[in-house]
């Protein structure tokens, strides 16, 4: 493991003493609208250097806390199957080695590979998904390994009942018949997710947000935008009830900064990376 050259703000650890394992999935060969999360980790590196190491919401700072950046992964543009398998063996390095991943997508079919090597090291592995999209579909153009399908692979692997989804506005109709019975599934915003904090207490949980779960007046910068969603501050506030849960893995995902020239949907996902990073690194 060797130190990124250019590396999130203040994630400068050596991967030796670091807690955090920040790396980069830029893959979206799958994307069912507009491709360009593959640019995403890069862009986010890059700006992150526009913001302060210190949130003001937490009061904590980044340069306290001990992250390794490892960069970017190079996955396979085409192979899915292939490049799942490379994210899947990095994250359970860093998991074995007992430090907390997290992934910087990419579309949203990169968790899927880190989901699975969370859940071979903690098979009661539960999972909350924060997206505008349920991507419950058991297929989407007839393949199975879609970012339109990535959260029906992960109940494949952590069963009924362990998935609870938030901020779902959008999805087709078979996979809101599908999801009763196998998933919580809270439409449209984000309430509920302190309840669901205090019933996984203790539990281990990955945590996976999509940006898209943002309203595209303030997050336009997706490869799918979905008109409906939650302010950064609902968003915020929503990740900062989580406090205290185990947090075993995490990533965000689907940032196509090349769909918004002003930045600010690439400003929006370096702070909310940022907070996640305070929230749950060492």
């Amino acid at each position: 493991m060797r130190k990124n050259i250019e590396t999130f703000i203040a994630c400068n650890s050596d991967y030796k003493s670091a807690g955090a394992v920040l790396f980069g999935a830029p893959y979206d060969s799958t994307t069912s609208f507009r491709p360009g999360a593959r640019f995403s980790p890069r862009a986010i590196r890059s700006e992150s250097f526009g913001i302060e190491t210190y949130s003001p919401y937490q009061n904590k700072d980044l340069m306290d806390k001990h992250v390794f950046d490892g960069g970017d992964l190079e996955l396979p543009f085409g192979n899915s199957k292939r490049a799942l398998d490379m994210i899947t063996k990095y994250t359970r390095k860093v998991l074995r080695d007992g430090k907390l991943p997290c992934m910087a997508g990419g579309e949203h079919l990169v968790t899927l590979g880190a989901a699975r090597a969370a859940a071979e090291l903690y098979p009661d592995l539960s999972i909350i998904h924060l997206d505008a999209h349920s991507d419950l579909r058991d297929e989407y153009l007839g393949e199975k390994l879609s970012h339109a399908c990535v959260m029906r692979r992960i109940w494949e692997v952590v069963g009924d009942g362990r998935i609870y989804q938030f901020g779902i506005r959008s999805g087709d109709k078979s996979e809101f018949v599908w999801a009763p019975g196998h998933v919580y599934t809270r439409m449209f915003d984000l309430s509920g997710i302190e309840d669901t904090a205090k019933k996984l207490k203790d539990k281990p949980v990955y945590l996976t947000v999509d940006l898209d779960v943002l309203d595209p007046s303030v997050f336009p910068g997706t490869g799918t935008p979905e008109a409906g969603g939650v302010s950064f501050n609902e968003l915020s506030d929503a990740l900062f009830k989580l406090s205290g849960l185990n947090i075993v893995g995490m990533d965000i995902t689907e940032l196509s900064p090349v769909y918004d020239q002003s930045g600010i949907s690439t400003a929006a996902a370096v702070k909310v990376l940022r907070e996640l990073l305070l929230l749950f690194s060492e």
